[in-house]
C-alpha cells in the first residue's frame, strides 16, 4: 500500500490535489447539494474541515478541471463553464470592535472586486458587497457563487463581551442580508461556521437558506468514515489499535453517519500517540466558566435530552449551556424520537477524547485548584487499581478537602446540591475509564457505575444535613441495584457517599462488597 502525504493543516485543495496527499472524496456530496439547491448552511465545530470544503467548492465553480480527475463528481460537471466566485473569510485574526469588522470586511469585499478585475463603490459595506454580486454577474454572463467561511467568528471571538458580540451580529447580519436581495444573481451560496445561531438575531428574512446542519444525507459531509479510515488511510493503521483508534475519536454525529474528527485522525497517524490533539488545540474557558457559574449537572453530559429549539436557542443575549456544548463539539446526537409536534434530541459524548479531557477542565474548576486536581486524578487512578476501599475514602476526603475555603463562598456553583457529585463525577470521568453516569436499573438509577480492573463500583451520593443518615448505602443495598451486575461474576463494591449541606464537606463515606 502507497502511503501519502499527511495534510495537516492544510486547508487549500489544489495543494492536496497537486501533491502526494491523501484526500478523502467529497465531491459526490457537493454534486447534490448543487443539484437539489441553490444556497445552504452548514455548522460544525472547529477544524473538521470547512474551509477545505469550501476551497474545493469554489476550485469546482471556478472550472479547475485538473484538479478534479478521478473524483467522484468529474464525469458530471460541464468543464466548459466558469462562475465567477466571491470569498468571504473571518478565519484569520480576532477583531474586537465594530470599527475593526467594518474595515475587515471592506477589505475582503475590495481582495474579491480585484480577483474579479471590477471597481466596485458604495456608501455602506452591504451596498458594496450587493454592487460587487451584480457586477460580476454583468462582466461575466454568469451567475455568481458566494461562499462563507467562519461566518460567525467574529461574534465567537467576542462572547465574554455582550455589547461588542452584539454589534459584531448586527454589523454581520447586515452584510448577510444582501445575499437574499441578490438571490437573481446568485448561482450558489455556502456559509459555514461554528455555531448554529438563530435565523432570527443574524439571517433575519434570509429564509431561502437551507439548513443542513441536522441532515442525515450531509452528517459525513465534513470528517472522515469508518470507510474512508479503512480505505483512504488503510496505509497509516499499521501498528495501530484500530479499536481504540475508534473510541478516542469517531462519533460525531449530526443524525446520520457517524464520522472522526479529521484533525485528529492525522496527528494520531503522524505521531502514532493516542491524545487529545483536538481537545488541545482550544481550551474551552469560556465554556467551562459558563457551566460552572450555573451549577450545571456534570453526569448529565453523558445522556442529556433537549429539542429543536433549544439547540437552536444560540444568540448572544441568550446562551443556553445544552446549546453550546452541541454547537461546540463536546456533545453529539446519540438519538432522537418524536413526541408529538415536539422533536427531541439525546446528546452525549463523541468519544474517549472528549470526554476525558472536557471532564478534567470541569473538574479542575470545579476543585479551583487546577494543579491540585491534576495530582488527584492520578492518585485516584492508582487506589483504583488497587481495589482499596480505605484508601479510597482516605482520596474522596483529600479531593474535597483540597477545595479552598473561599470557593464555597465565592461561588454560587457550590450552594448546588448536585455540585458535589459533579465534582466526583468530573474528577473521575477526567480518567476516561468505562463509566455511567445515572445507569439505568429495574428499581431507579444509580448515580454512577464504574466497571474497572476487573470490579465494579456503584456509586451513590446524598447531601445531608450536618451528620452522616447511611442513607446513600441502604438505597444501594434497598433498591438492589448490584443485581444488575451479578452475572458478571466480577467484585461489586457499594459505595455510599453523604455530605454536609452546612458544613459542605462529606461527611458520610460506607462501602460494602459483594
Amino acid at each position: 500500500m502507497h502511503r501519502r502525504q499527511l495534510p495537516i493543516g492544510i486547508q487549500t485543495f489544489a495543494k492536496i490535489r497537486e501533491a502526494d496527499h491523501y484526500y478523502v472524496d467529497k465531491t459526490g456530496f457537493i454534486r447534490r447539494l448543487i443539484e437539489e439547491g441553490s444556497q445552504y448552511f452548514l455548522s460544525r465545530p472547529r477544524r473538521f474541515g470547512k474551509s477545505l470544503l469550501i476551497d474545493t467548492i469554489a476550485e469546482l465553480f471556478a472550472g479547475n478541471e485538473p484538479l478534479f480527475r478521478g473524483l467522484l463528481i468529474h464525469p458530471h460537471w460541464d468543464w466548459t463553464v466558469r462562475y465567477p466566485v466571491i470569498r468571504v473569510s473571518f478565519g484569520g485574526g480576532v477583531v474586537r470592535s465594530r470599527a475593526e469588522l467594518d474595515e475587515k470586511i471592506r477589505e475582503l469585499l475590495d481582495d474579491n472586486a480585484g480577483r474579479l478585475k471590477l471597481t466596485v463603490e458604495a456608501s455602506t459595506l452591504s451596498g458594496r458587497l450587493g454592487r460587487l454580486i451584480q457586477q460580476a454577474h454583468a462582466a461575466t454572463g454568469q451567475r455568481v457563487v458566494v461562499l462563507v467561511d467562519e461566518y460567525d467568528k467574529p461574534i465567537l471571538d467576542n462572547l465574554t463581551d455582550r455589547e461588542t458580540a452584539s454589534a459584531m451580529r448586527d454589523g454581520l447580519r447586515n452584510l448577510y442580508s444582501v445575499i437574499k436581495d441578490n438571490d437573481a444573481h446568485i448561482r450558489f451560496a455556502f456559509l459555514t461556521g461554528v455555531s448554529k445561531f438563530s435565523k432570527v438575531s443574524i439571517f433575519s428574512g434570509l429564509n431561502n437558506l437551507k439548513d443542513i446542519t441536522v441532515d442525515a444525507r450531509y452528517s459525513a459531509l465534513c470528517g472522515y468514515t469508518e470507510e474512508d479510515v479503512d480505505t483512504v488511510f488503510a496505509p497509516e493503521l499499521d501498528g495501530l489499535d484500530r479499536a481504540q483508534i475508534r473510541a478516542w475519536y469517531n462519533g460525531y454525529n449530526w443524525t446520520g453517519e457517524a464520522v472522526y474528527n479529521p484533525f485528529d485522525l492525522l496527528l494520531l497517524f503522524d505521531a502514532r500517540e493516542f491524545r487529545t490533539w483536538w481537545f488541545e488545540t482550544g481550551t474551552p474557558t469560556f465554556l467551562v466558566d459558563l457551566l460552572t457559574e450555573r451549577g450545571f449537572f456534570t453526569p448529565r453530559l453523558a445522556h442529556l435530552r433537549a429539542d429543536e429549539a433549544l439547540l437552536s436557542a444560540f444568540d448572544v443575549d441568550h446562551l443556553t449551556p445544552e446549546a453550546l456544548l452541541w454547537q461546540t463539539g463536546y456533545l453529539t446526537f446519540t438519538g432522537s424520537r418524536r413526541l408529538g409536534a415536539r422533536l427531541e434530541y439525546t446528546l452525549g459524548y463523541p468519544n474517549l477524547e472528549v470526554e476525558s479531557a472536557l471532564n478534567d477542565s470541569l473538574a479542575k474548576a470545579l476543585i479551583g485548584q487546577p494543579g491540585q486536581a491534576s495530582e488527584l486524578a492520578s492518585r485516584l487512578y492508582d487506589v483504583l487499581v488497587a481495589g482499596d476501599l480505605d484508601a479510597l475514602r482516605a482520596h474522596v476526603e483529600s479531593l474535597f478537602a483540597a477545595i479552598p475555603h473561599q470557593w464555597h463562598t465565592a461561588n454560587p456553583i457550590a450552594r448546588f446540591e448536585g455540585y458535589y457529585a459533579s465534582v466526583f463525577y468530573s474528577h473521575l470521568a477526567a480518567l476516561g475509564l468505562d463509566l455511567t453516569a445515572e445507569d439505568a436499573t429495574q428499581l431507579g438509577r444509580i448515580d454512577l457505575t464504574l466497571k474497572f480492573n476487573a470490579r465494579i463500583w456503584l456509586f451513590e451520593f446524598k447531601v445531608v444535613e450536618l451528620a452522616p443518615e447511611g442513607r446513600a448505602l441502604q438505597q444501594l443495598k434497598e433498591r438492589g441495584y448490584a443485581d444488575k451486575y451479578r452475572s458478571r461474576c466480577e467484585p461489586i463494591h457499594l459505595i455510599g457517599i453523604e455530605f454536609s449541606r452546612e458544613r459542605r464537606t462529606l461527611v458520610g463515606f460506607e462501602t460494602e462488597t459483594l
